[in-house]
């Protein structure tokens, strides 16, 4: 038998594409704007959400008939701070310079719509295993928009990678001409990430038309 059956791997696979959180849900946007400046923040809190809204969901699956419906919002939001507050002492315990990078950007996971909406809209409905995949697919779709985002900001805006130098040296000034790559340095204020995302929703929808239609 197999691991993942067809619907089971739908649950992972719709949300990086045709039901991304961030291209067609519209979820999520501010994080995309405010940490992709660099490539390295970016992998950083995707990996953050990808563990929140996995273990999350899968907490409230397991307590969904126990939770009386009049604070189940209140409920969701503690098993959410708590998992958020995990995060944020494990990156300032092994990775303080970048936790000071992210700062409060961690602490608004808490608010995201992504992770507050899987957990009223699947989470509340669904067995664990399925709620657990439901969270892991969301998260990897909107971990992708966030890292191609990333990619593309810190290369452009900055001509690095992880920090490191890739196109080319800082410019030098020789007689008229410049020579080296001279940094674009509105790829790395938060209106470019818009244009970034606008670009892959274009793309997104010009390969796939039936998105234009349902909307």
């Amino acid at each position: 038998m197999a691991l993942l059956t067809k619907k089971d791997a739908s649950l992972i696979l719709d949300p990086l594409a045709d039901n991304n959180p961030i291209t067609i849900q519209v979820l999520g946007i501010c994080s995309a704007l405010a940490i992709t400046a660099e490539l390295k923040a970016s992998v950083v809190m995707a990996i953050s959400v990808i563990f929140v809204l996995g273990v999350g969901n899968v907490v409230i699956s397991l307590m969904r008939n126990v939770i009386p419906s009049k604070i189940r919002i209140i409920v969701q939001l503690i098993v959410v701070a708590t998992l958020v507050i995990i995060v944020d002492q494990v990156l300032k315990a092994f990775a303080y310079e970048l936790s000071k990078t992210l700062s409060v950007f961690v602490g608004l996971i808490i608010t995201n719509c992504i992770i507050m909406g899987r957990f009223e809209a699947f989470a509340l409905g669904n067995g664990p295993w399925k709620s657990f995949l439901d969270g892991i697919g969301n998260a990897l779709g909107y971990g992708v928009i966030l890292i191609i985002v990333g990619f593309f900001r810190e290369l452009l805006g900055s001509g690095t990678l992880f920090g490191y130098k890739v196109l080319g040296d800082p410019v030098k000034m020789t007689g008229l001409y410049s020579t080296g790559y001279e940094n674009n340095g509105f790829m790395i204020i938060p209106p470019a990430a818009l244009i970034v995302v606008g670009i892959i929703i274009w793309v997104q929808r010009s390969r796939n038309t039936a998105l234009i239609e349902d909307n």
